[in-house]
């Protein structure tokens, strides 16, 4: 099952996707009736973000292999809805992406066993975990207005362990992997981070994304998909 949250002549709602056609339990909304607007599936209250988990990453950014995962938090000012357009941010000359698989967590919870996570998860979304790389920490380069389009919607229904992805800017790809080559898979990143953090429901956890060669530039496409979830889609603004 398709999760999509949207905003309505009857306010926000969520219900299920089916074909271009959002059903709630009393109304059926268009996704291309231009009083519909396709909203980023959750409000998360944290988006905990890890990085340096898949081996063509610590290739390319010569890395060393992380003994536990590597996180970092974005807050909600971070999230961008489906389709909406990426400010390119002045402070930055060196700007890029990452298309990660995330994963929507339904009811607060924590200390859990990987065992346990998959009874706590929504479902799985995307996430583009924009970056300003000449900035100084983390912080500065990843936790930004704007800096995590999520969506387009959440998928109740699918095994995160071995999930086909691309990225391609402008039809170009630039990303393409299996889940099954990150370092700590998803049920072991919940429940790792679960030690540290109390979950709420509608929070993100993402699973960083392989090597992402190339920098981002005004007016460039980007599409990501993972297999059995969906297509994340944004253009970077041109500023004119």
């Amino acid at each position: 099952m398709q999760l999509a949250r949207i905003r309505t002549p009857d306010g926000i709602v969520t219900g299920e996707h089916r074909d271009g056609v959002v059903h709630t339990d009393h109304e059926t909304y268009r996704l291309d009736d231009g009083d519909v607007e396709l909203l980023a599936p959750c409000a998360p209250s944290a988006l905990y973000c890890v990085g340096r988990n898949f081996a063509t990453t610590l290739d390319q950014m010569d890395y060393e292999r992380p003994e536990r995962p590597d996180f970092f938090i974005k807050p909600p000012v971070s999230v961008l809805a489906p389709e909406h357009e990426i400010a390119y941010p002045g402070f930055t000359e060196e700007f890029t992406y990452a298309g990660e698989l995330a994963a929507v967590i339904d009811e607060p919870c924590s200390d859990l066993a990987p065992a346990e996570v998959p009874d706590v998860v929504r479902g799985y979304t995307i996430l583009n975990d924009l970056d300003a790389l000449d900035q100084d920490g983390r912080t500065a380069r990843k936790a930004f207005d704007g800096s995590a389009p999520l969506g387009p919607w959440i998928e109740t229904d699918v095994d995160p362990g071995s999930i086909d992805m691309e990225t391609r800017i402008n039809d170009e790809v630039r990303q393409e992997a299996n889940t099954e080559r990150m370092l700590f898979d998803p049920h072991e990143v919940v429940a790792f981070l679960s030690e540290r953090f109390s979950f709420g429901a509608g929070d993100v956890i993402s699973f960083g994304s392989p090597a992402n060669p190339g920098l981002l530039e005004p007016g460039d496409d980007i599409v990501i998909t993972y297999e059995g979830v969906g297509t994340l889609r944004n253009t970077v603004a041109t500023g004119e």
